[in-house]
């Protein structure tokens, strides 16, 4: 048996994103391709945003291990995710679907029926895995940014 096989043998966890693992969900997204990090994506901006967005955002575990995360939080009209990461070595197994899923139905829950992400131009990988889950490009908007000193 491969160790591709191995892994689809063993069963991934989903569990609520949590502060107290912060460090290896930033190591993850440090080491994603695509993920923008910023010092919005300190500990303390996260333990934020987790408070006010509770029960949304995930972390796919398998023995014990971070494998993936998702953050995903709403204005109380959209919802938005946010730094979906899975480890390389566990790509092409939906683990990235499984949390996207989770999330979408947290945010269901609360009230939230349309669901908005961002994906740099340049991160073709991430944009093909969301187009292959059934998201769709925009091309009638401009994001816009500001840092608010």
């Amino acid at each position: 048996m491969d160790d591709r096989q191995v892994l689809l043998k063993m069963e991934m966890t989903v569990l609520p994103m949590t502060i107290d693992l912060y460090d290896e969900v930033f190591a993850l997204w440090q080491q994603t391709d695509g993920i923008g990090l910023s010092s919005a994506d300190s500990q303390d901006a996260i333990r934020s945003f987790l408070e006010r967005n509770r029960g949304l955002s995930f972390m796919a575990s398998m023995n014990g291990k971070i494998v993936g995360a998702i953050l995903a939080g709403h204005d109380g009209r959209r919802g938005y995710l946010y730094h979906l990461a899975v480890h390389p070595n566990y790509r092409r197994l939906g683990f990235g679907r499984k949390l996207v899923e989770h999330s979408l139905q947290a945010l269901k829950k609360q009230g939230i029926q349309k669901c908005h992400l961002f994906a740099f131009q340049y991160n073709a990988a991430g944009i093909a895995f969301w187009k292959s889950i059934g998201w769709t490009p925009r091309v009638d908007i401009q994001a816009m940014s500001m840092t608010i000193e």
